[in-house]
């Protein structure tokens, strides 16, 4: 087989119908290579400890299924039905190891998902129709080279889950600290997204993948 492209989907397991018929609605291009990996996540753990769980049984699925490219799709997210096609053309050039879809939090006002630094809020500098580069994207929509998950994969520490022995390749943070300047308790949380992107650049693991100019950027990740 060629092992092209995984796609990944975590999920909960309940879906709405809109996004079953997105999904598998989609136009497919011609000659295409594809397998579908659905990862649910038990209810019983806290919900960033699950979803690192389910993109660690990911990677361990790329590394020995030795794929060439990784599609993210969460269950919360309508994708257009031209996706594949469009993604295709990202993976023909080889150009760029991530891209993501544009997409917003589910508040109101709603909050675009793409990123220059942290702590700094979402960027806005941009318009429908722009190709953004930043340096933090989210998991809803993603395309990304496996050799980057693969590179990830050789520093990674072993872990369990479940019965599965894999690797902590994503995690979430959740650290909690004493500060002596500060005179108080800092702490740093987060998601698994950004805590990946930020891996990816602080590891040189865009350029140990083959992508020397891209690990050289400011803003590394394409927003489509």
């Amino acid at each position: 087989w060629t092992k092209r492209l995984l796609i990944f989907i975590p999920t909960r397991g309940m879906v709405r119908m809109e996004w079953v018929q997105a999904r598998y609605s989609q136009i497919i291009p011609t000659n295409w290579s594809n397998v579908e990996l659905v990862q649910y996540m038990s209810a019983f753990m806290p919900m960033g400890y699950q979803l690192a769980d389910a993109q660690n049984l990911m990677a361990k699925t790329v590394v020995e299924g030795d794929y060439d490219w990784v599609l993210y799709i969460e269950d919360d997210n309508i994708i257009p039905n031209d996706l594949m096609v469009r993604l295709n053309q990202y993976i023909n050039e080889n150009k760029y190891p991530v891209v993501s879809g544009i997409y917003f939090t589910k508040a109101i006002p709603s909050e675009p998902l793409l990123y220059r630094g942290r702590g700094n809020s979402f960027f806005s500098d941009w318009k429908f129709g722009d190709k953004v580069m930043v340096d933090g994207i989210p998991f809803g929509c993603r395309l990304e080279h496996a050799g980057l998950i693969k590179e990830a994969w050789k520093n990674s520490a072993e872990y369990m889950v479940n019965n599965t022995l894999t690797r902590n390749v994503f995690s979430q943070p959740t650290e909690q600290w004493f500060d002596p300047e500060k005179g108080g308790v800092a702490q740093r949380v987060g998601t698994t997204d950004l805590e990946w992107c930020s891996r990816l650049i602080r590891e040189n693991i865009l350029e140990k993948a083959g992508f020397p100019e891209i690990q050289k950027m400011k803003y590394p990740f394409l927003v489509d």
